[in-house]
């Protein structure tokens, strides 16, 4: 009751104060504020009262805070004009009375960018701000370090973030990654705002390249609760923005395997508008992993096109536009000295590496997002859609002879939603944060397959027939979240939250999660982070098999399996700490170890006639490992270090069965397996020395090797890996034109031969190989 009775004292006495302010000045005065375009105080500022006939009747000059008064006015209306150098003229007109003065607040706006600058900037750290990372393991890529690499940024956004500790490419080619032994179960994002998943496959994470991005950072671990249905990795790219990175470059960049590739970018500034577009093209004869220790039938041609669009309100609000698309037209790789299975229309015999598979994919995204950050409130609310489309076209011949089944395959999906945002600072020792994500999708599928009739399991003609298939599906995802940050002491932060998701898919399913992490900085040098979090994880809707088995019976593409339960939502205990420590200047260190147990753990496999991700469910599933990092910098010399150890098993698949033999869903049945992607040890090191104009750099990856069958499935690895890449780059002014970059860069440096995969691992159809040794150089003119 107390407490009800001082609030209301509080409000009435705040209603006084707003009452007193609103009477205005006394009777003949003039008063008020001049601020900049970010409601800054403006001090010395040359105020003046005019007449209508411009007869100057006060002067006055701005305090420290800003405000002004004129004294001895005499009844009437008057302009009041404040100059101050480097800021365009405000101007407010004002009546004065008998018995009351006036007030005038004024703006001036700077003639200069700097404000525009300042405000886009200071909108940038409140979007930030709605999206803590409190608790999670975070490893950030700044613009330096993605040009610090070999490659520079002409490389892949996958071959950025293998220099976070845990990441592993499974194929060179598609970008396909797996972070701390997770198959998949990765999301992207672009300046905080989720991307609906697109159909694309081998253009994963190529679908977003580095060349946009002023910063990409990658988090994993206990997320706190605003990060959901894809939680192995967020990957969050901060686009460049015309407000900061003005002016453009061309280049190209090219060498072996026919590789070529130029890229064009530009951003400015027109007033408070800020934009930033980019564009590249890339054509080579090794676009995807090899299925030989040479790249045979490899072509690729792809494209990106991206646009950042930034329209500055006020000083406390803008709205901005992102746009984005990836094309690319893939070969299948072939592989050498296979042997057909079946006889078709009298052929028997065929040459493998003659095998002329295909693979289009298209992926469109927009984001129109609206920022508000006044005072202790700050939010975002963003409208996203996404079209992907993928279509596999075979080998009519070949792939029959070879698998019995050859398959025409288009898959397309639009994705769209809503992602709302929130944070509220209370106080210094408590902040609130809220959100709500919606998205709707719709994923059909179309398939025309050649197949050859049997008769228990023998083909009894070699005359082949085809078989239509056409599906569809709508799915919704829901997902809120509230979550509190409590800053106990200054050096403690407790950050508890919950999240509720709910799917409407092949399958209706619900779960809250709740969401713990602590951080602790004991000393300046030190920080120490612990956390659950409990997962929700759905398959992903465009990848899940919708294929009608019964009408494949008696053929030669008929499962020997004909049990095919729908996917499930993965189910996860998340438990997550570490610590980093900074042993010198420029010397951090860290360590890292997590431990997941799970219920229906989701995995993909390569199954069917197309090259596509198929997911299924392991009934129980846990994953664990440690993670060792380092980082240094000095001067020009900057270098990093990462060593992790982790394992993943699985028991019992439960779902899609029919895509495995039953000999493997009988040994799974009662044994733990390795997940097919599991690889034990990783490690990858890199170095880079800027010498006056001259940058020299290296990066290393090293690993124990991926899954393969001998006995059982996955029950060995393939032979462990080391491969070095090498670059160097020079700058050079040239007066009146720009900067011209000239790189050398040499992938694979002791020409490595290593296989990736077997083929024999569970749900893997073909070896892959790693690239041989390239040599890479390239120009680029900035202006």
């Amino acid at each position: 009751m107390r407490r009800t009775i001082m609030a209301l004292v509080g409000l009435l006495t705040c209603g006084n104060v707003h009452a007193a302010m609103a009477a205005g000045p006394p009777a003949g005065t003039v008063s008020g504020i001049a601020k900049d375009s970010l409601e800054r105080p403006l001090a010395g500022a040359r105020v003046r009262l005019e007449k209508s006939d411009g007869v100057v009747a006060g002067r006055a000059t701005t305090d420290d805070q800003g405000q002004f008064s004129i004294a001895g006015v005499e009844p009437g209306t008057y302009a009041v004009v404040a100059e101050k150098d480097g800021f365009e003229t405000a101007t407010s007109v004002v009546t004065v009375s008998a018995t009351e003065g006036a007030r005038a607040d004024l703006t001036l706006a700077s003639t200069t960018a700097l404000d525009v600058n300042v405000v886009a900037k200071r909108l940038e750290e409140a979007r930030i701000s709605i999206q803590p990372k409190i608790g999670a393991s975070s490893y950030e890529f700044s613009r330096e370090a993605i040009l610090s690499q070999p490659g520079g940024d002409n490389n892949t956004l996958s071959q950025v973030l293998l220099q976070a500790p845990g990441v592993t490419l499974d194929s060179s080619g598609s970008g396909y990654l797996h972070v701390r032994n997770e198959h998949a179960n990765v999301q992207y994002r672009i300046n905080g705002v989720a991307l609906p998943e697109g159909v694309s496959l081998f253009g994963q994470a190529g679908g977003l390249s580095p060349r946009l991005a002023s910063k990409v950072e990658l988090l994993t671990g206990a997320l706190p609760a605003e990060y959901g249905l894809r939680t192995a990795g967020v990957v969050d790219v901060q686009t460049k923005s015309g407000a900061f990175e003005r002016g453009g470059s061309a280049s190209m960049y090219g060498g072996s395997y026919s590789w070529l590739q130029p890229s064009a970018e530009y951003g400015g500034s027109v007033g408070p508008f800020n934009y930033f577009v980019s564009a590249d093209y890339l054509q080579n004869s090794i676009g995807l992993t090899p299925a030989a220790g040479r790249s045979i039938h490899n072509d690729t041609k792809q494209g990106h096109g991206f646009a950042y669009l930034e329209y500055l309100l006020d000083s406390t609000s803008k709205v901005s536009g992102i746009f984005g698309s990836f094309v690319g037209h893939f070969q299948i790789p072939n592989s050498i000295g296979q042997s057909p299975t079946f006889t078709v229309n009298g052929v028997s015999d065929f040459n493998s590496t003659l095998v002329n598979e295909t693979q289009f994919e298209q992926n469109y995204y927009g984001v129109l997002s609206y920022l508000k950050a006044a005072q202790d409130l700050a939010l975002q609310v963003s409208l996203y859609s996404r079209y992907t489309a993928l279509g596999f076209n075979p080998d009519p011949l070949a792939d029959l002879m070879y698998n019995g089944i050859a398959q025409n395959y288009t898959r397309t999906s639009v994705a769209t939603g809503v992602q709302a945002e929130a944070s509220y600072v209370l106080n210094p020792q408590h902040t609130i944060r809220a959100g709500l994500i919606f998205s709707a999708e719709h994923a059909s599928v179309q398939t025309n397959s050649s197949v050859l009739p049997t008769a228990d399991g023998d083909p009894v003609s070699d005359i082949p027939f085809s078989i239509f298939q056409s599906t569809g599906k709508q799915a919704y995802t829901g997902s809120v979240y509230l979550q509190h940050a409590w800053r106990v002491i200054p050096s403690v932060t407790i950050n508890t939250g919950v999240r509720i998701d709910y799917l409407d898919a092949f399958r209706k399913e619900w779960q809250p999660s709740p969401r713990v992490n602590v951080v602790w900085t004991p000393t300046p040098t030190t920080t120490v982070h612990a956390g659950y979090a409990r997962y929700f994880t759905p398959p992903p809707l465009i990848f899940t098999s919708t294929a009608q088995f019964n009408q494949f019976a008696d053929t030669t593409a008929a499962p020997e399996v004909v049990k095919n339960a729908t996917v499930r939502s993965e189910r996860a205990n998340y438990f997550d700490a570490g610590v980093t420590q900074e042993v010198l200047p420029g010397l951090k260190i860290g360590l890292d170890g997590y431990y997941k147990q799970a219920q229906h753990l989701l995995d993909d496999g390569q199954f069917g006639a197309p090259v596509l991700q198929t997911p299924f469910n392991y009934k129980w599933g846990y994953n664990y490992g440690v993670e060792l990092t380092g980082t240094y910098t000095i001067g020009g010399f900057s270098a990093y270090g990462n060593l992790a150890a982790a394992t993943q098993w699985g028991k019992r698949i439960e779902t899609a069965q029919s895509l495995f033999s039953q000999d493997d869903l009988d040994y799974i049945y009662n044994h733990y397996i390795h997940t097919d992607h599991t690889q034990l040890i990783t490690a990858s090191a890199g170095a880079s020395y800027l010498w006056r104009n001259t940058r020299f750099s290296f990066d290393f990856l090293e690993g124990s090797g991926l899954r393969r069958s001998v006995v059982h499935p996955n029950d060995s690895t393939v032979r462990p890996y080391q491969v070095g890449n090498l670059g160097v780059s020079h700058k050079v002014n040239l007066p009146g034109v720009g900067k011209l970059e000239a790189r050398l860069d040499i992938t694979n440096l002791w020409d490595e031969k290593y296989k990736i995969r077997d083929g024999s691992g569970l749900g893997v159809f073909a070896p892959q190989f790693g690239p041989r040794r390239g040599f890479f150089g390239g120009l680029k003119l900035e202006f």
